[in-house]
């Protein structure tokens, strides 16, 4: 599934690729999250055609629990449910139980918990997330995992570790033992963990390099530990996993995060940060962070950069973007969002360009100063 196409000779970056049935990706990689069958405030088309989208990322607990695996079946499966022709990966739902503590229970057979949006108890196993993301088809499904909280003992996190650990077992045998349903192939992720924990998260990247998966992923970071910790975890974590296996951290970052982290060996990244950021009023450039709130730009006639390729840097001034993001126009949060994760993934288009050139070691570090300004 993972081709590795060339390793920078000064960092861990890495330039490759991920074959899969609805198309190939070129990596490193952000994906736009589209956690209930929608990537928020754009449209399908605008994912191609703007913003240039390679795969998306949809969620296995949400989509569990709205519409329910029994529509998404009737529909053929989360692709033709969102009319979404190119690479889809689906989270197992470990992250929303996670942030659900207050309301589900562990437990050897998997996780019990409430949804939140009546109360209504459910089982996640690690049998039944494979079966949801058979229904839903997606290109690339994850395994149930336990998030660890940050922080935590070390007993919690090696217990967490190895309860996800047998859970990936048996995910794993599920997967193999069961069939896609509409006639393309999937791929599984297995999942690190191990807390902050030095010695964890090496044996938890060993035991996920020693199973037969497509891909494995890194969690249980950007939880809330300092972001030091969490480049020190990742590039702890890529030195014990395989060369030919795709490394997908989950849930980061900003466009810096990302930097440092395809520096320290990582291929994938996704994060609701871009889309969230930009409903906010908050854009990311490669000037740095501009608040599209601030009353600077309330008397600012002009494009805020008009070599850059999405509408709102180059077609409208930045006093109409004001005034939409001061009204909550619904065309404002489209345009900021539009603009953001075109940012990403013309950030990555940056990646991959400087590791091909062999110049990306003396590119990123004045580029990651340069992201974390306020303009």
């Amino acid at each position: 599934m993972y081709t590795l196409k060339k390793n920078c000779a000064t960092t861990k970056a890495r330039l490759g690729s991920l074959k899969t049935d609805h198309g190939v990706i070129e990596t490193p990689i952000f994906m736009p999250v589209g956690t209930l069958a929608t990537v928020k405030a754009v449209s399908q088309t605008q994912l191609i055609e703007d913003i240039k989208a390679q795969i998306i990322l949809g969620n296995t607990y949400h989509l569990y629990l709205r519409p329910g695996n029994e529509i998404m079946k009737n529909a053929g499966g989360l692709h033709a449910f969102m009319n979404w022709d190119r690479p889809i990966l689906t989270d197992s739902g470990g992250y929303q139980i996670f942030s659900l503590a207050k309301n589900r229970k562990l437990e050897e057979e998997g996780a019990k918990f409430k949804s939140h949006i009546d109360g209504s108890t459910h089982w996640f196993t690690a049998e039944n997330v494979v079966e949801t993301q058979r229904v839903l088809g997606s290109d690339i499904m994850m395994i149930l995992d336990e998030c660890p909280p940050y922080p935590c003992t070390y007993d919690y996190a090696k217990n967490s570790m190895e309860l996800t650990h047998r859970w990936a077992k048996r995910g794993r045998k599920h997967f193999l033992e069961t069939d896609a349903l509409y006639g393309h192939k999937q791929h599984q992720f297995g999942i690190v963990q191990g807390g902050t924990f030095k010695d964890l998260r090496k044996a938890s990247s060993e035991f996920m390099a020693e199973m037969d998966f497509e891909g494995i992923a890194i969690g249980g970071l950007s939880v809330g530990e300092p972001i030091p910790l969490m480049y020190e975890m990742a590039d702890l974590n890529t030195d014990f996993l395989p060369a030919d296996k795709a490394r997908y951290l989950m849930g980061v970052g900003t466009p810096a995060n990302l930097l440092e982290c395809v520096a320290r060996g990582i291929d994938m990244f996704d994060c609701v940060m871009p889309t969230r950021n930009a409903r906010n009023g908050m854009i990311f450039t490669h000037h740095g962070k501009v608040n599209l709130r601030n009353a600077k730009w309330k008397t600012h006639h002009a494009a805020f950069d008009e070599e850059f390729p999405s509408d709102l840097c180059s077609k409208y001034s930045m006093a109409y973007i004001h005034h939409l993001i001061k009204n909550d126009e619904i065309f404002g949060l489209t345009l900021a969002s539009l603009h953001n994760l075109t940012f990403y993934l013309w950030l990555m288009d940056e990646v991959r360009v400087h590791i091909k050139n062999d110049t990306f070691a003396s590119w990123y570090p004045e580029m990651v100063t340069t992201l974390e300004k306020k303009v």
